[in-house]
């Protein structure tokens, strides 16, 4: 039982990330696929309810955001993994300009969302947490020892 949260600007890789190494072992909540978050919580709680691992992959860019997510997982006994995404303004903002209708993301919006965002940290209740850096050839991934 294990909800994977991720967090990261838009364009950090991170839809990017759940296909290459979770589809086939995690079921993927995504706000932007279910539009409304009634349905999100609908399905989060169905996952809970059937210890069905899951990943969040939102932008979840602050605490308050992420907490909507851990408490209940925790409540439920589930492993909480935090993956931290880490991506240039001007490579998110590349990877932006390849995508098409509501994928695509005005650039103010990601300026916006990389100030307002806040590391995800062991003190929000994670039992692991990874940095993710992506580029042209792949991602490099390093879990974060809990003493740093």
């Amino acid at each position: 039982m294990e909800m994977i949260l991720f967090s990261g600007i838009p364009a950090a890789g991170k839809s990017r990330l759940f296909k290459e190494r979770f589809v086939e072992t995690h079921l993927r909540i995504n706000l932007d696929m279910l539009r409304t978050r009634h349905r999100e919580s609908l399905l989060v709680n169905a996952c809970l309810e059937a210890k069905q691992p899951f990943v969040v992959d939102n932008t979840n860019l602050t605490p308050e955001q992420r907490t909507r997510y851990i408490i209940p997982a925790r409540a439920a006994r589930f492993r909480v993994v935090g993956y931290r995404f880490h991506v240039a303004l001007e490579a998110a903002i590349a990877r932006n300009t390849g995508r098409i209708g509501r994928a695509l993301v005005p650039e103010h919006a990601l300026r916006s969302a990389l100030r307002q965002w806040q590391p995800p940290d062991w003190d929000e209740g994670f039992d692991a947490l990874f940095e993710v850096w992506s580029g042209s050839d792949g991602f490099q991934l390093a879990e974060i020892d809990h003493a740093q």
